[in-house]
């Protein structure tokens, strides 16, 4: 087997990707460099014999459907340059070949806000997007190498294909990245997401939606709480209610109570606020149920907040309106899942490198994955290095070992050499 080992220009490439601000409109307030540092990682490509296939910015016309979040709906009718500056790559070695004959990797190139401290002291990278996903981005280019040095006619019957994304971060949830990527036709027999998973084979992804429990009410002064609305009141009971019954019922997922706002100030009753909750799923049939759970527990919480505080002197208009002024209002919600498919193929392909299968019973995490549900003739999932806790990600201190990358990128190239060796025996030769 060739060397995985990362060369002076990959890790060049990697401190490179680190010093670019590309966390995406909905993280940071900066524009994002996103391609320049598409632009550096596609000249690294060319190096090992990629050709750029697709690098351009999403169509507004395919982002008006529901599984397109709000945030995003919103930004795209409001700025002409959202998507402008948050494009995607696709990267494509070897011939055209049916899918069959096709491994595509999935990474992104956004980062979330913070900009951390960029450096290498010969052991481990640091830097925003060390390790989500900057660091994997470039062990899947020396992965490449190393596969492309062990099996010189790689290319010849097999293609790969490299989806470098935008728009993975930020509460998009790969709406205008890989989704469109995907609808176009950029995927293979085999796809992996190059995601920190420890180096376990993750072949399952959750998706999640995101639930605005609004009040709109009236505000009072603070001399006379009576005669307003008090949301904060009203919003924290219902928080309370949620945050202790929902998650039983979240059938595998999780759910986050998250922000709650009404206002800031000190002299007065806000009649108006917003409560956040996030909810994870393991597949379609949990997300609907758990949805359904949902808007019962804050119809329940309205009626019980309406008995409990009908007779109270500053609460009492807020129970008598609870019904009224109360709504939950879907940021984000039906987007898929990606659930485990039977494939024997893929699992001996995969596991005879001595990859081993994230546990059953460790939650899964959602990531771009979730849009290769349900692809015909192709099995997902989700591989990389490090993890997400431990290495900081989204985090002050993020983190790669360089260890860590070279292991992912033997991975890759183990991959690829088996992959290849799977046609030639198809077609007659041997197989390793």
């Amino acid at each position: 087997m060739t060397d995985a080992r990362l060369t002076p220009r990959e890790r060049e490439l990697l401190l490179h990707l680190l010093e670019l601000p590309t966390a995406g409109p909905l993280e940071g307030d900066g524009e994002p460099r996103l391609w320049d540092a598409q632009h550096a990682y596609a000249d690294t490509a060319r190096q090992l014999g990629f050709t750029v296939v697709h690098h351009a910015a999403a169509d507004p016309a395919g982002l008006t459907d529901d599984q397109v979040p709000l945030a995003v709906r919103r930004a795209v009718a409001e700025d002409p340059g959202f998507l402008a500056v948050q494009p995607s790559l696709v990267l494509a070695l070897g011939p055209a070949l049916p899918q069959a004959d096709t491994v595509m990797f999935n990474v992104h190139l956004d980062t979330v806000a913070g900009l951390e401290p960029v450096g290498f002291d010969g052991e481990r990278f640091t830097g925003r997007g060390a390790i989500d996903a900057k660091g994997p981005a470039v062990a899947l280019l020396a992965g490449v190498r190393a596969a492309l040095g062990t099996s010189p006619g790689l290319a010849d019957g097999t293609r790969v294909l490299i989806q470098a994304v935008s728009g993975e971060e930020g509460g998009a949830m790969g709406v205008f990245g890989t989704r469109p990527l995907i609808r176009d036709g950029w995927y293979g027999r085999l796809n992996l997401f190059c995601e920190p998973t420890g180096m376990r084979l993750l072949p399952r992804s959750t998706a999640s939606m995101t639930a605005c429990v609004r009040v709109d009410g009236d505000d009072a002064i603070d001399d006379r709480p009576a005669a307003g609305h008090n949301a904060t009141v009203l919003l924290g009971h219902l928080a309370q209610r949620l945050a202790a019954r929902l998650p039983e019922r979240a059938g595998g997922g999780q759910v986050c109570v998250a922000g709650l706002h009404t206002g800031h100030l000190h002299n007065r009753v806000y009649g108006s606020g917003r409560l956040l909750l996030n909810c994870s799923y393991p597949d379609s049939a949990a997300g609907l149920a758990l949805a359904g759970h949902l808007e019962r527990e804050v119809a329940e919480g309205l009626r019980e907040f309406t008995e409990t505080y009908g007779g109270h002197r500053d609460l009492a208009r807020t129970a008598a309106d609870a019904a009224v002024i109360t709504r939950v209002e879907w940021h984000k919600r039906g987007l898929p899942a990606l659930v485990p498919v039977a494939d024997p193929w893929a699992v001996d392909l995969l596991e005879r490198g001595g990859l081993t299968r994230w546990p059953a019973d460790e939650p899964a995490f959602t990531c771009d994955a979730v849009w290769a549900a349900g692809l015909p003739g192709a099995c997902t999932t989700v591989l990389g290095p490090g993890d997400l806790g431990r290495n900081h990600a989204h985090a002050a201190g993020e983190f790669a070992d360089l260890s860590d990358l070279e292991a992912f990128a033997g991975a890759v190239s183990g991959i690829l050499v088996r992959f290849a060796a799977r046609h030639r025996a198809a077609t007659g030769g041997i197989r390793q």
